[in-house]
């Protein structure tokens, strides 16, 4: 009986500790993905893909970005999931537009 009683409470331990995982993997995506397009205008910039102005435009999108993450942040304790989709949206739109920019073909010999 007992051994029954504590496999059932591990059970609701665990389902408990599922969500809250998941949710902080959501919350690292966030971070990870910033660091990732970052990244990814740097190299443009390294590599000639990118000119100056594409690159301050594509930087000045990035800052716009991380304010609108910073309010969302200080509005609750956390993001909500509208807000968690919205900046995900809102870096995948980022996202392609460096991709674009990089292979525009300006810069190039």
């Amino acid at each position: 009986m007992k051994k029954i009683a504590l496999m059932i409470a591990g059970f609701g331990i665990a389902a408990t500790a599922i969500p809250a995982a998941s949710a902080q993997q959501g919350w690292w995506g966030i971070n990870q993905r910033q660091a990732q397009l970052d990244r990814r205008i740097d190299q443009g910039i390294r590599r000639g893909q990118l000119t100056r102005p594409e690159a301050n435009r594509l930087r000045a999108e990035f800052r716009q970005i991380a304010r609108l993450e910073y309010r969302y942040r200080g509005s609750a304790p956390g993001l909500t999931l509208r807000e968690r989709q919205d900046l995900d949206n809102r870096f995948g739109r980022l996202a392609q537009r460096i991709r674009w920019e990089r292979r525009d073909w300006q810069n190039r010999r």
